[in-house]
């Protein structure tokens, strides 16, 4: 996966008021919620869920593309993710030293007949992936809420 190569959509989230979610992805439909025991129906992954699939989904992409690229045998990539927050002052790597952080822990696993410096460079590769580049950079969040009149949308 490599930027400028793929097509980007809009997606739009419709809510009823609960926390059952319908997104919209150009021509794909996805649900979020939130768990029973958050008061949602759990008829879907949690918008934390969703971040973490981008984020795996992202890395197995371009840990693929990269060893396909330069011909080695890697036969299938597994990465599983975990979101939790933590008290900052129990996070010796971060600047914040106040309140709680974010944390994302991953662990990432290839299959395949490869040699101890490729699958170290594999998961050097899987560190730079488009979406954990732009978890880790400052992102800009334009608020363009008014920017359309009432029934149309903003979103491709």
């Amino acid at each position: 996966m490599t930027e400028g190569t793929r097509q980007e959509h809009g997606v739009r989230v419709r809510g009823t008021g609960d926390f059952a979610q319908e997104i919209e992805i150009g021509a794909h439909r996805l649900r979020s919620d939130e768990p029973v025991l958050a008061g949602g129906a759990d008829s879907g992954p949690t918008p934390y869920q969703l971040l973490l699939a981008a984020l795996g989904s992202c890395i197995s992409m371009t840990v693929s593309l990269y060893a396909r690229r330069k011909g080695w045998p890697l036969e299938s990539v597994d990465v599983r993710l975990r979101h939790d927050k933590i008290h900052a002052e129990d996070c010796a790597d971060c600047e914040t030293r106040e309140g709680k952080i974010d944390r994302i822990t991953k662990e990432v696993r290839f299959e395949g007949p490869l040699d101890d410096e490729q699958r170290s460079r594999l998961l050097e590769i899987a560190g730079r992936c488009p979406v954990h580049r732009t978890l880790r950079s400052e992102i800009h969040i334009v608020d363009a809420s008014g920017a359309a009149p009432r029934g149309e949308s903003t979103v491709d």
